[in-house]
């Protein structure tokens, strides 16, 4: 008789259990809908603003580029005119000239200037004298490129700036720093490092953190010191450093305007002149919209090149460890 009772109580405990699962299922697929919809949520206000100000905004400059327009008048469709225009402009020709070659030189002292004190940083050195260089050579960085090239301006004018008054204390005549090519050039340049190479210098800091001490303590018992040990040891494992660094700042200085604008005014004639000037003097001075949306695709289809070169060639020169 005991045996039926056990049963009728198994299948009553079996089906409540059954009665249950739908109770206890419910909450877990609120909860997952909740998850999928809170995510988007999150989401949301950095994707529209991304559309907004990034997206919208180039796909807006390159089908700008076929037309032109000076906001007062209707656009007018000219196919490729802009572009040919781009070729046979003298002006912009020297424009990406100087372009190409202040990147050549500002982004190769920028980079070995910050790996020269990168490294003598992070040798033997008081801890509180490592925090004050680190954060004197940043603090250039977060100052605003317009302010620091008006200082700039002053110190290497010819007739009252400093740094003329200080050659003179050792008998060198006043220089011509703005007014003639090579020394507008060369304070562009100056004055370009100076503020942007805070930034590599962070980046080779913290790559040289992250080399393991038993690789130098191992190859110092190999007999490898000094400059020896740095090209065979330390340059290849902070090889991964040095091309996001690289890369970087080649995007940065192709991309240069408020220090030759403020400084020189792209002058003297087109001796410091770039790329993005031009653009800035297309859109704003010449009111030829549609001519500066072609030239700041014809840069950014140079940034895009010169990015794929350094990341092909990083196949052979960058190590992982």
């Amino acid at each position: 008789m005991s045996t039926p009772t056990l049963k009728s109580s198994t299948t009553t405990a079996s089906r409540r259990t059954q009665s249950a699962r739908p109770e206890r299922d419910k909450p877990k697929r609120q909860q997952s809908l909740a998850e999928r919809l809170i995510v988007p949520l999150f989401l949301a206000p950095t994707v529209i603003g991304m559309a907004i100000f990034t997206i919208i905004p180039i796909l807006g400059s390159i089908l700008l580029a076929f037309f032109r327009w000076d906001i007062i008048s209707a656009p007018e469709f000219v196919g490729f005119d802009n572009f040919t225009s781009i070729v046979n402009d003298p002006t912009i020709s020297v424009s990406f000239l100087n372009t190409i070659l202040f990147v050549v030189v500002a982004v190769t002292l920028q980079l070995g200037i910050a790996l020269a004190l990168a490294v003598m940083i992070q040798g033997r050195m008081p801890g509180w004298l490592r925090v004050f260089f680190r954060s004197a050579f940043f603090f250039p960085l977060i100052l605003s490129a317009a302010s620091v090239s008006i200082f700039m301006g002053y110190l290497f004018n010819e007739q009252f700036g400093v740094v003329n008054w200080m050659l003179s204390l050792i008998g060198i005549p006043a220089v011509p720093w703005l007014t003639t090519p090579g020394g507008a050039a060369a304070v562009v340049v100056l004055v370009y490092v100076w503020q942007n190479f805070g930034f590599s210098f962070l980046l080779f800091i913290g790559g040289l953190a992250s080399i393991p001490k038993e690789v130098h303590e191992a190859s110092s018992l190999d007999g490898a010191t000094g400059w020896k040990q740095f090209i065979n040891v330390t340059l290849p494992l902070l090889s991964p450093t040095v091309l996001v660094a690289s890369v970087m700042a080649m995007i940065n200085a192709l991309q240069v305007f408020d220090q030759p604008y403020v400084l020189t005014r792209g002058g003297p004639g087109d001796s410091t002149r770039t790329a993005v000037m031009v653009i800035f003097e297309s859109a704003f001075q010449q009111l030829e919209f549609g001519r500066a949306s072609a030239i700041g695709l014809v840069l950014m289809a140079l940034i895009m090149a010169i990015t794929a070169l350094q990341f092909r060639l990083s196949r052979k020169f960058v190590f992982y460890q």
